[in-house]
């Protein structure tokens, strides 16, 4: 052990800080700084986006419930954006939001620069949250780093958009983590492809799972894994791959995250082998990219003042201070690669799914951290159950709650408010005025 002092500048005096560049942070940054609130982002890759740019999920989940946009407001901007750049692929409808979306990635980063530019929001790319100053549950400032070194940022309102609720775990928060026995679903390493003949996919009608049983028979994978998400058309010919599980990875730690990047890499390998002797139209496949960031669906969940759980999502639950409604069924990837895991993450997928016009509330409670007065969470580390998470974690889901998160943050600075105690009323109706989904408020 060592003790390490150090007097740090404050470098930034903001009404909201907020932490993480993904789907939730973009959404949080854009909604404060539209209530009029001063705004400081950061971002620890180069690039805003978190899963579907750095890294290479190949698809949006959906933003609707066959009736209803439910991403409105926000997440409505970035998917006609999308569309507007050519970032969509040649197979996607714009009128069928249900539908998956896929993402050339390459567009959709240049629609998160464009609307964060425009907003004048003072933003930071390759720039790292390292620690959390904090006392009597209320946190004074968050120390940031850079290639300029380390400096500190204060603010009155702090949105955690990490997707893995570091700011507020490390300021107090408590937390859940996997299930029971603390294991996580399986993270993915994603990637782009080239030279996919789609025609030749489209004609040959097959379905990549029902190709595994003899792949595994010929020694075609080191480890036999039942779960294959499969290749989306990102572009005329290629292909983003959500192939391949790390098993294992916990995403909280480095020397895990390390360890799964590696053998991601190389997993690739065989998925490469799989697809050009067992599917049609992937002959001339070739591995353009792994994605920079490893795909993590399952960390931490901060508590907060309630917790989203699954007898919600049955229920089609309403709540009175809902600040947005979403549909993706229950998917919790397995934490093994056995066939038990795989049969239960389909029987799951089969019973906890939606019909069209169907939606689950999202209340304001499970944005605001037990034990903290001016934190807010949004993303993926939202106070929900393991079941729940599966559903809300998805980019649509993000946008949804960062949006929220953004708003509240701005009227609690405003008023330096609590965020246990602010006026859910006005988050609502402000959310309204964005384009937010709100039938019941």
């Amino acid at each position: 052990m060592i003790e390490y002092t150090k007097q740090l500048p404050v470098r930034h005096q903001v009404d909201v800080f907020v932490a993480g560049g993904g789907p939730a942070g973009i959404a949080a940054a854009l909604a404060a700084s539209r209530q009029g609130a001063s705004v400081l982002l950061i971002e620890g890759t180069a690039c805003f986006g978190g899963m579907g740019t750095a890294g290479m999920v190949p698809a949006f989940m959906q933003f609707a419930d066959g009736i209803n946009f439910l991403a409105g407001g926000i997440g409505r901007e970035i998917y006609d954006r999308l569309w507007e750049g050519k970032g969509a692929s040649p197979d996607d409808r714009y009128d069928n939001p249900m539908r998956h979306l896929s993402i050339h990635a390459e567009v959709l980063k240049r629609v998160y620069d464009e609307m964060i530019t425009e907003s004048g929001i003072n933003y930071a790319l390759m720039t790292q949250m390292v620690d959390v100053i904090a006392s009597d549950g209320a946190v004074s400032a968050v120390v940031c780093a850079g290639k300029s070194g380390p400096y500190a940022v204060r603010a009155q309102m702090y949105v955690d958009a990490t997707g893995d609720g570091d700011l507020a775990s490390w300021a107090g928060a408590p937390y859940e983590k996997g299930d029971e026995q603390g294991q996580m679903m399986a993270g993915t390493l994603c990637s782009l492809w080239a030279n996919v003949d789609w025609d030749a996919v489209r004609a040959a009608k097959q379905r990549a799972e029902d190709e595994l049983p003899r792949a595994f028979a010929d020694g075609c994978f080191a480890v036999q894994d039942h779960h294959l998400p499969g290749m989306w058309r990102v572009g005329h010919t290629l292909a983003g791959g959500n192939l391949g599980h790390t098993f294992g990875v916990d995403g909280t730690d480095e020397r895990s995250l390390t360890e799964a990047l590696v053998y991601g890499r190389k997993l690739l390998t065989e998925y490469e082998h799989f697809y050009r002797r067992y599917m049609s139209g992937y002959d001339s496949l070739e591995l353009a990219a792994t994605g920079a960031l490893l795909g993590i669906r399952e960390t931490r969940r901060i508590i907060g003042d309630y917790q989203l759980n699954l007898a919600d999502f049955q229920a089609r639950a309403v709540f009175a201070d809902e600040i947005g409604r979403y549909s993706y069924p229950v998917d919790v990837h397995a934490s093994d690669p056995s066939a038990e895991a795989f049969d239960r993450l389909m029987e799951g997928l089969h019973a906890f799914r939606l019909g069209i016009g169907e939606s689950y509330g999202i209340p304001y409670r499970t944005l605001t951290p037990k034990g903290l007065s001016n934190v807010l969470v949004a993303g993926r580390c939202i106070s929900a159950d393991r079941p729940l998470q599966g559903s809300v974690r998805v980019m649509p889901g993000c946008y949804i709650t960062g949006q929220a998160a953004g708003v509240a943050a701005a009227l609690g600075a405003s008023g330096d408010q609590d965020v246990h105690t602010i006026d859910v009323s006005e988050i609502q109706g402000r959310l309204k005025e964005l384009g937010a989904y709100l039938p019941n408020a």
